[in-house]
This record gives C-alpha cells, structure tokens and sequence, in this order.
C-alpha cells in the first residue's frame, strides 16, 4: 500500500539538514490511521467491480464474516448435520442433500421409515424413499440462498463508510502529497544531476546575463556516442543578439534548443548539464523553430511562420530569451533575407523589445549586421574539409561561415549523383556573378532582374 512508507519517509527528512525538508517534515502527516483504517477494511487484491463481492478483508466485520462462512461452508454444514442426525436416529443410511428445485433435504429409506422422529417434515416422495425437512435445515437454506446478496449489499455499505472516513480527510492527503511532491521531484533532480554531471548554476535577477561553459543537450548527449559541449554568452550589452551561422546538421538546432533547456532547468531549480553557468530569470522564452502549415485554416508554412515571428516581436521584453532558427527562410531569397535582416535589426534597436536572442541563419549577409550595430556578435558552426569531404565538428566558434554545405549534405543523404554535380555547376555560375545582396554594389531591384536573367541565360 502506498500509504505504508509515509513514517519512515517522516523520519528520512525530519534526519536532513536542509531547510526544504526540514519544513517539509514540520508540516508532513504520516497518515497511520488512515493506513490502519485501509489495511483492515480492504482486501489485498480487491475484486475489480463492487457487484463481484470480495472487496473487504475478512474479520473486518462479524457480520460479513459469518456470511461469507455460511456461503462457503454448506459441504461443511451438511457433512456435520448428516454425521449428528445419522447418531441421535440410528439411520446409518441417512444422507442430506440438495436440488435446485427442492432445495435442502434429508433422505431416509422407507425400510427406516420407522425410525424417523416427529420433527422431521415430509418434502418429497420417491420409489424407495422419503425426503424431509427440519426447521433447522430450513433456517440454513434460507441463509445460504440469501447470504451472497446480503455479501454484496453489506460490502457495499462497508466501503461507502471507508470511502466516507477517507473523503473526511482529505485536506490531509492533499497537504502529505504535495509535501511529497516537491520532494519527489528533488530527488529525482539530485539523481538526475548525480548521474550526468551537472552542474549548480548561479542565478541572477532578471535582466542578468546568460554565461554557460562547456553546455550541453540534456538528451541527446545520451543519444551520441561523444557530444561536443559549447559556450553560450548573451547579455544585454554586446551579446545582445548572437547570429549563429553554420552548415546542415552542423549542430545550431541543437545548440539553440540546449540553451533554452539550461535556462528552464535553471530557473526551475535544477542543476544544469554545463561546467559552469550563470543564468539571469527571463519571464518567457519564445521559439521560432521548425517548419509547420495550418491547410484547414488556409495558412501555408511561411505563413505560420510569420504569424508566430509577429508574436515574438510584439510580445516579447527585455527580459526574454529568443530562439530563431531560420526566420524568412519559407519565401523567396530576397523576401526571406529582407524580413530576417529588419528583425534581427528590431530586435536590436527597440527598446520594449530588446530580448537577449539566438538568431540561426542560412543568410550570410545578416552577418554584416555585427559590423554596424554593437550589441549583435556572430558565431559559426566549425567545419574541416578535405579529400573532398566534410566533417561538422558541431563547434560553436565566434565568427562568421559563409557557405552552408547544402550541397554536400544532399549528398550525404544519398542524392543522385549526376544531380549533386549539376548543383555545383549551377552554384559555381551564380556566385561568379558575385552579387551582393546587400545592395553595395547595385540597387535591389536590379540585383533580383540581374540574378533571374543570368539564370535564363547561361542555365537553360
């Protein structure tokens, strides 16, 4: 029964040191009576359904228990009457028996006929025999017949007033468990930590900063065979937006979400898997990941994401933390690169709205935004080449990569051949052009009329 340990879990943290637990024990009730009443009243392994019977433990009630004993032990009861009324007749072929339609009997032979007594009421004549009934045989057959509905009605009655005497304490079997509770689910962040290195951060008010050495993802670093732990600074002051750039698979998904889950472990109460942290409180945090589409409400991917991305912007504070994977990447390059520059520059320079924020990025041009505003900082995910391959090292190092190994990666998920090398072909005729879409070289326009007539022109 889970009500069986409570004393011995009162004694565990009354015996702790910690304030937590030591004002857990002041208040927590170990609940004996109530494990007494419990034990006593139901059976160990209770029938399924109140109508089965069963549910209430013998010698928890006299009058359930003789029920059950009459039910039970009729074999018992007619071997003891047959053996008592065999000795006080001196009929040694005496039987007692039972049918379904003429219910309990005793049958004499007509050669002893003679020796039946006058209590003995003739029931029922047969070729050889006489049946009878006494009232003592009587008073048992109507027992017997009604025992079983007399077990399920008083079972019935027995568990209500248990259910009753539970129901009268149940503001005390709320307050033990919430007590155990939070205790259950500090214990379970003591092992958790214990188990996989974490770490105690250091917390600070809102608005502090997020410093973490060496994080990593709660997850999957269980699922790799050697996960790479990464730095993260933000602040609100010269890494107020980090624009993280970086190839397929390289790691940013990755890297953004373990951040966040640091700053929800940490705000929690938890340890975190980092060497060190120091966490400043967010009052929220806001993602903008994934890809997804609303068709029944007539909303494609890009919309989604725009609607979510206008949210953050109107919703989020000073005090939040942002997440940013990819914003703008659902449309056209140029649409797409526009809406991901004016946000991240919004973002920057709105001052209800300046949220300490990881921006992920396939944009390379956004980089140049570190370059004019000084609370934006760029970070990459490294990449070894060589031999013609690619290694993502899934490091996350301060500055800027400008290619995002699109390429490479369709390969390495088993794209035709002949296709992949038509894809460096192309990619290698658009960027001789060497546009900027920046606009230092030509206005937009003109880039976007430039780019498509190229296309047309030495592609097709």
């Amino acid at each position: 029964m889970s009500l069986a340990p409570l004393p011995a879990f009162h004694r565990l943290i009354s015996g702790l040191g910690s304030p937590i637990f030591a004002e857990s024990a002041g208040r927590f009730d170990p609940l004996t009576d109530i494990h007494d009443l419990l034990d006593r009243a139901i059976a160990e392994e209770p029938a399924s359904t109140l109508n089965e019977g069963g549910f209430i433990r013998d010698g928890y009630h006299p009058e359930l228990d003789e029920l059950r004993a009459i039910s039970s032990g009729g074999k018992n009861f007619i071997a003891g009457l047959e053996t008592r009324e065999r000795q006080q007749t001196g009929i040694s072929s005496l039987k007692v028996g039972y049918n379904r339609v003429f219910g309990y009997y005793i049958e004499v032979t007509k050669t002893n006929l003679h020796l039946v007594p006058e209590g003995f009421i003739r029931k029922q004549t047969l070729a050889n025999a006489e049946r009878f009934i006494t009232q003592e045989l009587k008073e048992y057959e109507d027992k017997v017949l009604g025992a079983e509905d007399q077990i399920i009605r008083l079972e019935k009655e027995l568990y209500q007033g248990v259910r009753t005497q539970l129901m009268a304490a149940s503001a005390r079997l709320k307050a033990s468990s919430q007590i155990l509770s939070v205790c259950d689910v500090l214990a379970s962040l003591a092992e958790a930590a214990v188990r996989n290195r974490y770490r105690r951060p250091v917390m600070s008010a809102a608005g502090g900063g997020i410093h973490i050495r060496q994080g990593r993802h709660p997850v999957i670093e269980h699922l790799v065979d050697a996960f790479v732990p990464n730095d993260c600074r933000l602040d609100g002051d010269t890494h107020q937006i980090v624009i993280l750039t970086g190839p397929n698979m390289g790691g940013k998904s990755t890297f953004l979400r373990q951040v966040a889950l640091i700053q929800v472990m940490a705000q929690m109460g938890s340890f975190v898997p980092a060497e060190e942290a120091e966490i400043g409180l967010v009052d929220e945090i806001f993602t903008r990941v994934g890809a997804s589409d609303n068709l029944a409400r007539g909303r494609s991917t890009f919309m989604v994401e725009m609607i979510e991305t206008a949210n953050i912007l109107n919703t989020c504070t000073p005090h939040s933390l942002l997440l940013l994977d990819e914003v703008g990447r659902g449309t056209a390059t140029f649409d797409g690169l526009s809406i991901a520059w004016s946000v991240a520059e919004y973002l920057h320079n709105a001052p209800a709205h300046k949220a300490k924020t990881l921006f992920a990025t396939h944009y390379h041009e956004i980089t140049r935004l570190a370059e004019i505003y000084p609370g934006i900082q760029n970070y990459s995910v490294a990449v070894k080449e060589g031999m013609g391959e690619i290694l993502f090292l899934h490091k996350v190092m301060p500055g800027t990569l400008n290619r995002s190994y699109g390429i490479e990666v369709a390969r390495l998920a088993g794209m035709p051949a002949t296709v992949v090398e038509r894809s460096r072909e192309i990619l290698k005729k658009l960027e001789r052009k060497d546009i900027d879409l920046t606009g230092r070289r030509r206005g937009k326009a003109q880039e976007s009329a430039d780019l498509a007539a190229e296309i047309q022109k030495r592609l097709f």
